[in-house]
C-alpha cells in the first residue's frame, strides 16, 4: 500500500492565496560545487550554455539575490543540511572539518517523515570527516549513494512514495583542463569577468574553461530533467538548481563579497507554482531546509535558524515581496585552510551583511591574510602560496604581473592584500564592490546602521563573535584536509630572482 502522504495545502502569508498538489512532492536537489552567480544563461551571461538551468528559470522561478552561509564548501553544506548558519555549528564551521552528531539532517528528517532518499556519487557533504555523524545517526547526511538518478528511479518505491534526491557533481571545480573552454567553442571574448580582475586573454581562457564546467553540470541536469519526464514525474517533481559559493577564482570562492557567496537558483514545480517569475528577495542556502520540510507537511526543529521561503515561491508576483520580512542577508566565514605563516593554525574569520543598496564587512583578524600568506616558506603545510586561493591560470597571472602597471597591481591587491577592519560599499554606484567607503564620513550613518544591523543578526542566530570578537574556537577544531594552493614552477622561479 503506497505510503504517498495526503494532498498538501500550502497557505500564501502574501495575499492568502493557495496551492494545491495532488500528492506529497518529489524533490529533485541539484547542487554544483564551486558555481557561482552569474554564471547562467538564465541571468544574461551570454557566452555560456545553460538550457537545463534556464528552462527550470522559465517554468519556475528565477531568484536573484540567493546567498550562502560562508563561501566555503564544508561549512556552506553544514549550513544547508542543518538548516543553520555555520557559526552554530562549532568544528562545522571550518572547511575539512566535520559535523557534531547533535545536528540533523533535513534529508533524514524527511526520511523520517515518509520520503525515499539517496544520492549520487559526487560531493554532497563535506569534505571532512564524517565517521561520528554516521556511526550516530547510522547513515550519511545525504543518506544512501546510487550510482545515478536513474538507478534510483528504477526503485518500485520511487515510482510510488515521495523522494528526495541530491544529484550532485564536482563540476566546476578546479582542476580544469587549460583550453577546454575555448576548444569548445565558447567565446572567450564574451566571458563575463568581474571587476576586480584586469581584462587579458589569459583570464578570459581560465574563465572559460570554468564555464565548460558549467555546462557539462548542466547536461547532467538536463538529462535527471529528462528521466523525470519519462517516468511521468516531472509535474510533481520539485526541482531546485544551485551552487555551494562562488567560482574557484581570486577573490571569488573564501570571500564574502557577492563574487563568493552569492549563487544562482531556480526552482521548478510543475502546476503548483506559478511559471515565469522572478524574486529579488534576500534568500540564504539556510533558508532551504525549513522550506522543503515545509512543503513535504514535515515539523520544522524550532533550531533551526533559516526561514522558510515558501510564501515567495507560491506567491503570483514577481519583484520583491517580502522587503519588510528579508531586508537583508548575512553571511560569513571562519577557517578555510590554515593558510597563515607558522604557528598560527587560524583562519581569516570575517562576517557581512548584504542590503539593496549596501554591502558591509567586518574583518575580524586584519592582521591576517584574508587569502593566505604569500611567503611559501613559511606556511603550515610545505609549498603553500595563498593557500585560501584555489590554484590556476588567474591567479598566477595575477601575482606575475602585479607591478605592471595600476589596473594590475589594483587587482592584486584587491584579491590578496590585506584589508582594513571594517569595509563598505554602496552598490548603487559600486555594484562590483570595488571602492571601500567605510572611512569615507558622508557614509558614517549608513556604517553605523549596518554595524548595528550585523551585530543584532548575529545575536539573533547565536554566533560565539556576537559576544566575543575574538573568539578562538573556530581555529581550535582539527584539519582533516591537505594543502591548499600549490606553488607554480614559474611563481618560486619568479620568487627565487
Amino acid at each position: 500500500m503506497s505510503k504517498r502522504l495526503p494532498a498538501l495545502l500550502v497557505l500564501l502569508c502574501l495575499g492568502c492565496n493557495s496551492v494545491q498538489a495532488e500528492d506529497s512532492p518529489n524533490i529533485l536537489f541539484c547542487m554544483a560545487d564551486d558555481w557561482g552567480w552569474p554564471h547562467a544563461g538564465a541571468y544574461g551571461d551570454e557566452a555560456i550554455r545553460t538550457p537545463a538551468f534556464d528552462r527550470i528559470a522559465r517554468e519556475g522561478v528565477l531568484f536573484h539575490n540567493v546567498f550562502v552561509s560562508s563561501p566555503s564548501c564544508t561549512p556552506s553544506r553544514n549550513a544547508l543540511i542543518t538548516g543553520k548558519y555555520h557559526w552554530q555549528l562549532g568544528p562545522g564551521a571550518n572547511l575539512h572539518s566535520t559535523l557534531p552528531i547533535e545536528h540533523e539532517s533535513f534529508v533524514h528528517l524527511l526520511r523520517d517523515h515518509g520520503y525515499i532518499t539517496g544520492q549520487s556519487p559526487a560531493k554532497t557533504w563535506g569534505p571532512g570527516k564524517i565517521n561520528s555523524w554516521i556511526a550516530h545517526h547510522a547513515d550519511h547526511p545525504a543518506t544512501g549513494t546510487y550510482s545515478s538518478f536513474d538507478q534510483f528511479l528504477n526503485r518500485t518505491e520511487a515510482k510510488s512514495e515521495p523522494f528526495f534526491f541530491w544529484l550532485a557533481t564536482n563540476d566546476p571545480h578546479r582542476g580544469y583542463q587549460q583550453g577546454s573552454g575555448a576548444k569548445s567553442g565558447i567565446d572567450v571574448s564574451e566571458v563575463h569577468l568581474f571587476g576586480h580582475y584586469p581584462d587579458t586573454t589569459e583570464i578570459r581562457s581560465d574563465v572559460a574553461d570554468y564555464y565548460f564546467e558549467v555546462q557539462r553540470w548542466d547536461e547532467m541536469v538536463a538529462k535527471a530533467v529528462k528521466s523525470l519526464e519519462a517516468n511521468d514525474l516531472l509535474e510533481n517533481t520539485i526541482i531546485i538548481m544551485t551552487g555551494d559559493h562562488g567560482m574557484p577564482f581570486p577573490r571569488c570562492k573564501s570571500n564574502i563579497y557577492d563574487s563568493g557567496v552569492r549563487v544562482p537558483f531556480a526552482v521548478r514545480w510543475g502546476r503548483n507554482i506559478k511559471s515565469g517569475r522572478e524574486i529579488n528577495d534576500f534568500v540564504s542556502l539556510v533558508d532551504v531546509a525549513p522550506a522543503l520540510l515545509e512543503i513535504a507537511g514535515a515539523s520544522v526543529p524550532q533550531s533551526m535558524t533559516g526561514r522558510s521561503f515558501m510564501n515567495l515561491l507560491t506567491a503570483d508576483k514577481s519583484g520583491r515581496l517580502d522587503a519588510a520580512g528579508r531586508p537583508d542577508v548575512i553571511f560569513g566565514k571562519e577557517r578555510h585552510v590554515p593558510s597563515q605563516e607558522q604557528p598560527d593554525m587560524g583562519g581569516y574569520p570575517c562576517r557581512g551583511v548584504r542590503s539593496s543598496d549596501f554591502l558591509y564587512i567586518r574583518n575580524y583578524r586584519p592582521d591576517r591574510w584574508p587569502a593566505g600568506t604569500p611567503n611559501f616558506d613559511k606556511t603550515n603545510y610545505p609549498n603553500q602560496w595563498f593557500a585560501d586561493c584555489d590554484g590556476g591560470p588567474t591567479k598566477t597571472y595575477i601575482f606575475l604581473n602585479r607591478d605592471k602597471d595600476e589596473v594590475h597591481r589594483r587587482s592584486y591587491e584587491l584579491c590578496f592584500g590585506k584589508r582594513p577592519a571594517e569595509e563598505l560599499y554602496d552598490l548603487r554606484t559600486d555594484p562590483e564592490q570595488l571602492e571601500n567607503v567605510a572611512s569615507d564620513q558622508r557614509y558614517a550613518a549608513q556604517l553605523e546602521q549596518l554595524r548595528r544591523r550585523l551585530q543584532s543578526r548575529l545575536e539573533e542566530t547565536h554566533d560565539p563573535r556576537a559576544t566575543d570578537p575574538e573568539f578562538p574556537g573556530f581555529d581550535d577544531p582539527p584539519y582533516f584536509g591537505g594543502g591548499g594552493g600549490k606553488v607554480p614552477p614559474e611563481v618560486r622561479d619568479a620568487q627565487d630572482k
